[in-house]
């Protein structure tokens, strides 16, 4: 079933310049837009088209299993609010054709950029740290930070889990963080490393993609960042924004960014 979205954002990721180049390893059928993380609102509906919602105003507290925190089913309709993680269609244009299972109730509370930047990124986060994780750690002290003092934060002991964004540039630090047993999560581009740095604490370098998230993992993410945006406390941070004929110069700049200072977005 598919959703047709009038785009009024969209976000900009490192895979889409990957794809444009042809680095990447899976290539798409041509001709190829970009653009997976569209915020708009919904002009027209497919037959049978349905979204989920979570049926609580709040995150389900730690103790509560996940089995507790229910999901109900709401129908999209035109002129709703929304965002995607993925699109049919490519989200660099005015209009973007996404399946529905991949779109997103987006609360008043956002403005569109702010919808654009969750998609991959979110996704992406809470796949690393809850569904790649939550098993092992339970009680989470999370810290997103560019300069860390980690011996202060953690009395000594290192970092349970880093999700690192600039691998290329931090690897080899991060792995002088983490605890006996610590991972690091995440890519992007090469970097020498010395592998005596995970002997010495018996740590690991995992990867994450959201590609491989089943649908129950999907709808489990959309459900409680939902939840969170309707509290109040998850508020995308929004950096440069771009017309969309300034698509190349985001590009590059995503690129060459020497770290992150807000999601950068293109506008329609």
């Amino acid at each position: 079933m598919q959703v047709l979205i009038h785009v009024r954002a969209c976000g900009v990721n490192p895979v889409e310049t990957y794809i444009r180049s042809g680095s990447y390893a899976r290539k798409p059928t041509l001709p190829y837009t970009p653009g997976s993380d569209v915020a708009g609102v919904v002009d027209a509906v497919g037959e049978g088209v349905t979204a989920v919602k979570s049926s609580h105003g709040a995150l389900p507290k730690r103790s509560q299993r996940r089995s507790t925190h229910q999901v109900i089913v709401c129908v999209f309709q035109a002129g709703d609010r929304v965002f995607t993680t993925a699109t049919e269609s490519g989200g660099y244009a005015e209009y973007a054709v996404a399946v529905d299972d991949c779109v997103h109730k987006l609360p008043d509370a956002l403005d569109f950029t702010q919808g654009a930047a969750i998609g991959i990124p979110y996704f992406t986060a809470y796949r690393a740290l809850v569904h790649n994780h939550w098993k092992k750690y339970r009680a989470w002290h999370t810290t997103g930070t560019a300069v860390f003092a980690h011996e202060e934060a953690t009395e000594g002991w290192g970092v349970n889990v880093i999700v690192e964004m600039l691998s290329n540039v931090n690897l080899s630090k991060d792995l002088q963080l983490l605890a006996h047993g610590g991972r690091v999560v995440g890519s992007r581009g090469s970097i020498e490393i010395n592998p005596r740095d995970t002997m010495a604490k018996e740590s690991s370098i995992v990867g994450v993609a959201l590609f491989f998230s089943t649908p129950e993992e999907k709808k489990e993410c959309a459900s409680l960042l939902f939840a969170g945006m309707e509290a109040g406390w998850l508020q995308p941070v929004v950096g440069p924004q771009y017309p969309l004929e300034k698509a190349a110069q985001a590009h590059h700049d995503i690129m060459e960014s020497p770290g992150a200072a807000g999601k950068i977005v293109l506008t329609m």
